[in-house]
């Protein structure tokens, strides 16, 4: 029998964050199940709250390694904890493509929740993601906001669950203030969890399904490792090199 599966550079790892939420874990390996399908056996890390952590995994793997980062924004997580985990696994053959977010892709998937939610034109949204003291990771959030916004054809506000303002409560104040008839949040959150429980609690009209183990977000997961290019013979400590991805704004679709 012909195998169809995309052909990956190195042993594809999927790094997530960790919760202690069973169905956000649970979701993460659907995820991770869906894009075996297509490309043959990965491994899953995670970089908090539960293991096995990337250098766990890395210091299993013999050869080059794809690291795709399954995260909705590229914040301290992304570029200091994976990068780390690498530098400790002394592994010299690892290649990390970008985050799975913001990408128009993902913007895509929101949208449907956003209907799927009761959503109608003229209703105020606001983007809820987890928040970060990284301020590239809330800019990577307010990029993920005007791509909503482009497909809602209406204005699309950003707000924080911790760690960055506004928090999510204040934005729906402010919403509320500003005449808003309706305010619908969408869930920037990859998989159900605590955060996602706290968005039910703050006022909104409705909230949005986590993002979840969407078809397609499998093929974005599947287009990030498949266009990874290794770079090899890097110094233990350091990161061999990321990936020469498609610029932000490119669809996997």
């Amino acid at each position: 029998m012909t195998d169809h599966r995309c052909a990956v550079p190195g042993t594809p790892i999927l790094v997530a964050h960790g919760t202690r939420s069973q169905t956000g874990v649970d979701t993460v390996h659907a995820l991770a199940d869906l894009v075996a399908t297509q490309i043959g056996p990965l491994r899953v890390a995670f970089v908090d709250v539960l293991g096995p952590s990337p250098e766990q995994v890395l210091r299993e793997t013999a050869g080059p390694a794809i690291v795709v980062p399954a995260f909705l924004a590229a914040g301290y997580h992304v570029r200091q904890d994976i990068p780390n985990n690498i530098a400790a696994s002394g592994h010299t053959e690892v290649t990390v493509t970008d985050s799975l977010g913001p990408d128009p892709v993902i913007a895509s998937v929101l949208r449907e929740r956003l209907v799927a939610a009761g959503w109608q034109p003229g209703d105020a949204v606001i983007l809820a993601a987890a928040g970060s003291s990284d301020p590239s990771a809330c800019d990577d959030v307010r990029t993920a906001a005007a791509q909503l916004a482009l497909l809602t054809d209406s204005p699309v506000d950003t707000a924080f669950i911790t760690s960055a303002s506004p928090r999510v409560p204040c934005a729906v104040a402010a919403a509320r203030i500003n005449g808003a008839r309706r305010v619908v949040i969408a869930a920037y959150l990859l998989a159900p969890g605590l955060f996602h429980t706290r968005l039910a609690q703050v006022g909104a009209d409705a909230v949005t399904e986590p993002i979840g183990a969407d078809p397609a977000i499998v093929d974005l997961l599947v287009h990030r490792f498949t266009r990874a290019r290794v770079r090899r013979a890097g110094p233990p400590n350091s990161l061999t090199g990321r990936v020469a991805t498609p610029p932000r704004g490119s669809s996997a679709r």
